[in-house]
Parts: C-alpha cells; structure tokens; sequence
C-alpha cells in the first residue's frame, strides 16, 4: 500500500491568512437548515449577546457565530454549508496538501 506524504498544519498559514483578509460582505455561504445561497451581507445579524450571531434571512437558523476575547476570537460555522469567497485573479496555490 502507498502511504501518502503529508505536512503539518502549519503549512496552511499563509493561504488561509490570505483568504481571511477579504472583505466577507461579497463572500457567499449557503445555510445548513434551509439550503439558501446568499451574500454574507444579507445575513440578520444579532449584537446584542456576547459575541456577533449571524442568521438566515430565510429560516432564520443560526449560520454563524463570533465571540471575541481581549486576546483571541472564536468562529463557529456549524450552519453554513459553504462559504465562496471572491479571490483577485492569481495563480492558484499549488502547493503540496
């Protein structure tokens, strides 16, 4: 059997640095519950609890969640299927995975 060569997690710093840097607003995410697809911008977003909570403007299921500390910030994406971000035209990474 083949056993397939890996790195370590580390590797992943620098493209997802650069996915993160985007504006999220054009991003496009589909919710777990209902399956619409739309804009991040169209999500209703709740700040009245300790962190940001962003709901489908369809069914209104939670598909986001953002909590941030003094030192650090917690995601949680549990309702989003996907998220497309727009990225500028570049070679694709072509790094190993």
């Amino acid at each position: 059997m083949t056993e397939m060569s890996y790195v370590d997690g580390n590797m992943l710093d620098g493209p997802m640095r650069e996915l993160l840097t985007v504006d999220l607003s054009s991003a496009t995410g589909r919710c777990e519950n209902c399956g619409m697809t739309g804009s991040m911008a169209s999500l209703h977003v709740y700040s009245h609890a300790p962190g940001l909570v962003a709901r489908c403007p369809s069914c209104e299921a939670v598909m986001m969640r953002l909590v941030r500390g003094p030192d650090r910030a917690w995601l949680d994406m549990r309702g989003t299927t996907f998220l497309q971000v727009p990225m500028p035209m570049q070679q694709p990474f072509s790094g190993p995975l």
